[in-house]
């Protein structure tokens, strides 16, 4: 898994990455925002496929292990390997 910025094969500024993704993605992928509940194209698809990364393209998960979670978000139950990496998050307290 990817540890840091300084491991990950994309490498952009912040400049860079605000002028390629729409706000949206923006406050999503570098905010650690999230969309609303239903409004992703995605949730329902469950076509055979992978699924990329907004901002770069990369693959992150396969259909394979895509299900209905019932939040309204699409969920997976695992990425394809070495393609995410989890930082904990202490700011809601």
């Amino acid at each position: 898994m990817a540890a840091s910025n300084e491991t990950f094969e994309i490498n952009k500024t912040e400049a860079e990455w605000r002028e390629s993704l729409t706000p949206d993605q923006f406050y999503v992928l570098r905010e650690h925002g999230t969309e609303r509940a239903r409004t992703s194209p995605l949730d329902k698809v469950y076509e055979p496929g992978t699924y990329a990364c907004a901002g770069c393209g990369l693959p992150l998960f396969t259909s394979e292990t895509k299900f209905n979670s019932g939040t309204g978000w699409p969920s997976f139950y695992a990425p394809i390997e070495g393609a995410v990496a989890t930082t904990t998050d202490r700011s809601f307290l």
